[in-house]
């Protein structure tokens, strides 16, 4: 694979979307926990340092992508790396694309059968009317810029009064915007590893602070302000249920390698798909790492188990 005793790794971290200070965090933790013995790790903030990782493009053997949000999730710098030539964990172009927009990401879950929130997607204000939202979805509803991540740009609108302001907050991180049908219920997650045979993780069940409208950013990422448990106090049946269908969107989305969908449950027992994460948080606490560890699977060993997908996948030119 490598004639060098150590795997060259390029570490892609920091860039210039919203979440940039969550993907220079992240990095910390990965760097920290990749084996010393096996990699040899170079960092590089695309923000900065896209000339350089060009040119040692031919020095690397494989690239670790930590971005979140724009140009890092979306399939950009996947493109780049294929360019180059570098393999890199995780889901290619097309897939981190489909999944990072949270309109195709729906049409895609609406055409396998997975069950998914009612939307409405606009391109912009002209056009928009209070009423045909209220008459096609009710109240509430959520408001989400269609390719954002950490819930940035994001609001619950109870009645109809507040709709205008959301939507005028979303298009200041998007230009595309999707209305989403609120559904009620407790929040839950469900990790995949894998390549052709898809391994499921125990699933983790979200409960922020009640004085949270919503997972919000300041609950993601606010020490103490969510409790995550793992595994899920759920039913063995409704378990099963949502890694069946967080495996049903990972191939719905063409992705590869990992993914983490988030999820629903009503009080009546229903799962609702609501996105899927291509790149989901890289830290030992972060809820993906969490549910790997609960299946045995350390912090260090699945940042190997992703590597190593990385390089059976795709070789270097």
């Amino acid at each position: 694979m490598n004639q060098h005793k150590k795997i060259r790794l390029a570490l892609l971290c920091g860039g210039i979307s919203s979440e940039r200070e969550v993907s220079l965090s992240g990095a910390k933790g990965v760097i920290e926990a990749l084996n010393k013995e096996r990699y040899e790790v170079e960092v590089f903030d695309t923000a900065t340092d896209l000339p350089r990782l060009v040119e040692r493009a031919n020095d690397l053997d494989a690239a670790f992508i930590l971005l979140h949000g724009r140009f890092g999730e979306d399939g950009a710098v996947q493109g780049l790396l294929d360019l180059l030539g570098i393999p890199y964990q995780g889901s290619g172009v097309l897939g981190s694309a489909l999944a990072m927009n949270k309109h195709y990401s729906k049409v895609m879950y609406r055409n396998a059968g997975i069950p998914t929130p009612d939307w409405l997607v606009y391109d912009g204000m002209d056009g928009l009317s209070v009423e045909d939202v209220q008459r096609r979805l009710g109240t509430p509803v959520m408001i989400k810029p269609a390719n954002q991540g950490s819930s940035i740009g994001m609001g619950k609108v109870e009645d109809t009064s507040g709709l205008i302001p959301a939507l005028e907050e979303a298009f200041k991180w998007d230009e595309q915007v999707v209305v989403e049908r609120f559904i009620a219920g407790r929040e839950l997650t469900a990790g995949v590893l894998g390549l052709k045979e898809l391994t499921a993780l125990p699933i983790v069940e979200i409960r922020p602070n009640p004085s949270y409208a919503f997972f919000d950013y300041e609950a993601k990422y606010r020490k103490g302000a969510t409790q995550e448990l793992c595994p899920a106090p759920v039913h063995e049946d409704i378990a099963h249920k949502a890694q069946e269908l967080a495996v049903r969107a990972h191939r719905a989305l063409g992705l590869r390698g990992y993914s983490r969908t988030d999820m629903i449950l009503t009080e009546a027992g229903e799962l609702f798909v609501l996105e899927t994460n291509t790149i989901p948080g890289m830290t030992p606490t972060s809820l993906l790492p969490q549910a790997a560890q609960a299946m045995g699977i350390s912090f260090s060993g699945l940042l190997d188990r992703l590597i190593e997908m990385a390089l059976t996948v795709r070789r270097p030119r």
